[in-house]
Order: C-alpha cells, then sequence, then structure tokens
C-alpha cells in the first residue's frame, strides 16, 4: 500500500490527465463536474470522520479517567483512532480495558464502569456524532446515515459498514444530478414542485 500510495501521488496529475482524455468531449464537462462534487463530498466525509474519531477519543478518555481507571487517556486516544472502522474501536477499547481492569484488585465496579462508558460513547456516536459531523458535511440526512451503515452491513458484512457511508455520499451526488437534470429537462415538473 505505501508503494501504491507514493507512485499514485507522484503520478496523480498525469493519470487524471489520460483519463480525462478518454472522457468524449461533449461529455467533458458534466463528468468533471461531476468528480469534483465527488471529490468535494469524500473530502468532507474524512474531515467529518477525523473529528469523529477526535470526539470518541475524547469522550472515551474522559469516562475511563472518571472511574479512575490506569492508562485511561492512552486507551481512549487508541480506541477513538480506530473507530475510523465502525465498531472496531468500540470493541478493541473495552477490550483494552477489561484487560486493565483485569488486573485490578477490586474489578467488579471498574468494569461496570468501563461498559457504562463505552455504551454511553457508542450511543453518542451513532446518534449525534457521526449523523451530524459526517452526514451533515457530505450533505445525507441522518436517516440515511444510518440506514446506509445498517444496509451495508447487512448486504457487504464489515467491508459493507467501513464503505457504506462514501458509497452513499457518491450515490448522492449522482442522484442530486440526476434530478437536476431531470428538472431541467422537464420545466413543467420544475414549475410545479416551485409552485407548491
Amino acid at each position: 500500500i505505501p508503494i501504491l500510495t507514493f507512485y499514485l501521488l507522484r503520478d496523480w496529475d498525469m493519470i487524471v490527465k489520460h483519463l480525462g482524455a478518454l472522457v468524449p468531449e461533449s461529455q467533458r464537462d458534466t463528468v468533471f463536474q461531476l468528480a469534483r462534487e465527488t471529490d468535494d463530498v469524500l473530502g468532507a466525509f474524512l474531515r467529518g470522520q477525523v473529528l469523529v474519531m477526535t470526539g470518541l477519543a475524547i469522550i472515551y478518555s474522559l469516562g475511563l479517567s472518571l472511574i479512575g481507571l490506569k492508562f485511561a487517556v492512552a486507551i481512549g486516544v487508541v480506541s477513538g483512532l480506530v473507530s475510523f472502522v465502525p465498531y472496531l474501536g468500540f470493541v478493541f477499547g473495552i477490550a483494552l480495558a477489561t484487560l486493565t481492569v483485569a488486573l485490578e484488585p477490586d474489578p467488579l465496579w471498574l468494569l461496570v464502569g468501563v461498559v457504562a462508558t463505552f455504551s454511553i460513547a457508542q450511543f453518542i456516536e451513532g446518534s449525534v456524532l457521526t449523523p451530524k459531523l459526517v452526514g451533515d458535511r457530505i450533505g445525507l440526512h441522518p436517516v440515511i446515515v444510518i440506514f446506509a451503515v445498517a444496509a451495508g452491513g447487512q448486504l457487504f458484512g464489515f467491508f459493507g459498514i467501513l464503505l457504506a457511508l462514501p458509497m452513499a455520499a457518491v450515490l448522492s451526488v449522482l442522484v442530486r444530478f440526476a434530478y437536476q437534470r431531470y428538472l431541467t429537462e422537464h420545466p413543467a415538473v420544475k414549475a410545479e414542485i416551485e409552485g407548491e
């Protein structure tokens, strides 16, 4: 992956130029516009995901610190960073925290605190952070974000969960384009919609 990334970054302009030459002249503006919009949406997705990861790292670190767990900040930061892959940060963090709790003399209440911290953080992430920080940035309604992740996981498993939001973002760009094109080609429908 690092070698491929290096060569892709080095030759990116040439690759785009050659791919652009393959697009028919009559469709070039439309294809380039869609490519720019897709690039903007995917960039917004990545920025939103970094904010979600940071938010989760803070929540995990604070929660684990409040219950008095050793290495709370380290576990919280690592769990937040790993949360780029949905649910992996949750599982990884609980596993690390449980191992740390097992070394304590009275582990029961600490374990309850760990489970509570990660459960609350997961609820906040699923209902607030991801829909607001990622969904709003890529122009998707929170219900669509939740549905996309659930459908991606159901249909394609782990990789479906990982790729659900970027694919939904790209699909939303294409659907908006098709909708605008339809309204442009059918002015009566556009007038009816604007009249409501």
